[in-house]
């Protein structure tokens, strides 16, 4: 896998990763759904520089002029519901995507730190042969992800993969490593280091799903 952290080079989206991560800003539900939505925009820019690229000529009102257009048929596939912001941050810079959409929840058995992931819908147009964008704003154990593709690849095989999340930790990222095709890249924007027994991001920014749309049963 091809990891891609975006935030090892300083700029603008260290301010957009700041804000999602303070508390104080974090209240604000309207800004932490936007900033996910900017740290999206800037993913999918460095993302579109590792597309294909054929010459187009474009008519002008003064002549024509060649230019350099990606020709990916990308579909954009989001996990629901955290991963809403980021998804519309990614289509505000590919607009003429196909859009998709599957759920995936932590459900614990016993009532303890133990879970299983458990996919129960999943909507999209064919995925075969094209360029699959899986977005994710939280890549902590990497289970949920992997349970997602595993469900996914049923109904088709991409081209080539781009996992696009907003933070992940070391370990998660080495578990995706591990099963998803060799030749997949991750588009990260910043990367911690630890989990801590619930299976959550440290330092991370807590559950990124309660801080847009609200605290679930």
């Amino acid at each position: 896998m091809e990891i891609h952290h975006i935030a090892e080079n300083h700029s603008i989206l260290n301010k957009f990763i700041a804000e999602i991560r303070a508390v104080k800003t974090q209240k604000d539900s309207l800004r932490f759904r936007r900033n996910i939505e900017r740290i999206g925009e800037v993913l999918g820019y460095e993302l579109s520089k590792n597309l294909s690229y054929a010459g187009v000529y474009i008519e002008t009102p003064l002549g024509k002029k060649k230019m350099q257009l990606s020709y990916n048929n990308i579909v954009l596939c989001s996990i629901l519901r955290a991963g809403l912001p980021l998804h519309q941050g990614l289509l505000n810079y590919f607009d003429d995507a196909e859009n998709a959409f599957i759920s995936a929840y932590r459900h614990h058995p016993k009532n303890n730190n133990n879970f299983e992931i458990v996919v129960e819908y999943f909507a999209s147009p064919s995925i075969d042969n094209k360029t699959l964008l899986l977005a994710d704003p939280m890549l902590a154990t990497g289970q949920s992800l992997v349970a997602v593709y595993e469900a996914i690849k049923k109904h088709g095989t991409p081209k080539e993969i781009h996992i696009v999340a907003v933070i992940g930790s070391k370990e998660g990222i080495d578990f995706i490593e591990n099963h998803f095709p060799k030749h997949t890249q991750l588009w990260i924007a910043t990367i911690d280091n630890k989990l801590n027994d619930k299976g959550y991001i440290v330092p991370g920014l807590g559950d990124a799903g309660d801080l847009a749309y609200g605290t679930k049963l």
